[in-house]
């Protein structure tokens, strides 16, 4: 989902965010420039809000902010940021007419490859420009992320096909959004948004692969929009060395908080197994209704558990940019993790390594470690509706 640029902007007064009303048949332009209007008027509200409680479901706790890091504790020294290349584009994916394309998430496939999975997907260099299609996927072989990411192919063939078919702006939906990708065994499983207009999910779901990701199935899981109060819509999700998969999600807004659920890694796609982790009478416990987290106006999230540890990135819609966090376990005290800044938000014209104008996205590409990570980035100019594209950013230092 693409972000407006707001360098330069004064901080909006809280607002409440509101999904875009995008009628079936509307222009593809038109529907992403009214979920950018949405992000504008109302995305900021949770990060830069009042610490006054929130609740969700029966539960209620106080707000609480990031603690601040001494100055030369563990994570805190310099980053170093550099892109390493744009993955998509013309020239870059020509090849498979998708010159046009968003979000770019990355997954180990069982027969060790990675598959990226990409979003509204066009084969022309501009937004609505042709062949419309989501979520399409590439293959790459790449394993020297420093010299970047090359592809192999296109799940479809020559052009890369949508993953399943449907009639975009059908009367039930617009599009399929991906939200993540993991893989178990010998399946991949991806959860997708089915929305009627950017920001307004009508229903989630889980589609199978067995094949490293050229054939997929609909596994029959289907959940709510209004699931755990609306922030089981836009999710991400890990595979823990205990059996459970660990799941961050918020809603797609880009202006609330993020909850947790886990589910055992053979049950993911049975939706009344997924647990919620919440605070109820002065303690946390699975089973309780889901509480945030951590507060904030939260977008694209990766969970990903790396060197020991587990690493959450996400795209932070009230600050303009992608941060992260490093912590023990899924359950850690979100406040106290090492927390940074990843890639800074900027203007057009005035990018860098570390500033990106108008981004969003910031997944972590397999083959990262702490200290060297790799994210795919993506980034869309909603005035001239180019670049709409992905690309990718080295950091190193966050863990060191």
């Amino acid at each position: 989902m693409p972000y407006v640029d707001r360098a330069n902007t004064p901080s909006p007064q809280p607002t409440s965010p509101t999904a875009p009303s995008v009628a079936p048949g509307v222009s593809r332009a038109t529907l992403l420039r009214a979920a950018a209007g949405a992000v504008a008027t109302g995305g900021l509200l949770a990060a830069s809000g009042a610490a006054t409680a929130r609740a969700v479901g029966r539960t209620e706790v106080p707000v609480r902010r990031p603690r601040p890091q001494a100055p030369g504790a563990p994570g805190t020294r310099a980053l170093e940021v550099r892109k390493v290349a744009d993955l998509t584009g013309p020239g870059l994916t020509t090849r498979f007419r998708m010159e046009a394309t968003d979000l770019g998430i990355p997954a180990r496939t069982p027969d060790g490859r990675t598959l990226y999975v990409f979003g509204d997907t066009f084969e022309n260099a501009v937004v609505g420009g042709g062949w419309w299609r989501s979520p399409v996927a590439l293959w790459s072989t790449t394993t020297d992320l420093n010299a970047g990411v090359t592809w192999s192919g296109a799940v479809g063939g020559a052009a890369a096909q949508q993953l399943w078919p449907y009639e975009h702006d059908n009367p039930e939906f617009s599009t399929v959004l991906p939200s993540d990708l993991i893989t178990i065994g010998g399946s991949m499983f991806l959860h997708v948004m089915v929305n009627k207009g950017l920001g307004n999910v009508v229903w989630t779901e889980i589609w199978r692969s067995d094949d490293s990701g050229a054939t997929w199935t609909h596994t029959g899981a289907k959940f709510a929009a209004d699931r755990d109060g609306g922030l089981f819509q836009c999710l991400s999700w890990g595979l823990g060395n205990d059996g459970w998969v660990y799941v961050y999600s918020t809603s797609f807004t880009r202006g609330r908080p993020v909850i947790l659920n886990r589910v055992r890694a053979d049950r993911v796609t049975d939706p009344a197994a997924y647990e919620p982790w919440g605070h109820r009478d002065g303690a946390w416990a699975w089973g309780n209704p889901a509480t945030p987290v951590l507060e904030g106006a939260f977008g694209e999230l990766c969970l990903r558990p790396l060197g020991g540890k587990w690493v959450l990135t996400w795209f932070n819609a009230g600050d303009y940019r992608i941060d992260g966090i490093i912590m023990d376990t899924p359950t850690s005290d979100l406040y106290a993790a090492y927390r940074r800044t990843l890639v800074w938000g900027g203007a057009w014209g005035e990018e860098d390594d570390a500033h990106v104008a108008q981004l969003y996205g910031g997944y972590i590409i397999p083959g990262s470690t702490l200290d060297d990570l790799h994210l795919s980035v993506s980034q869309w100019n909603t005035d001239a509706n180019w670049p709409y594209r992905v690309m990718q950013h080295r950091v190193r230092g966050f863990g060191g």
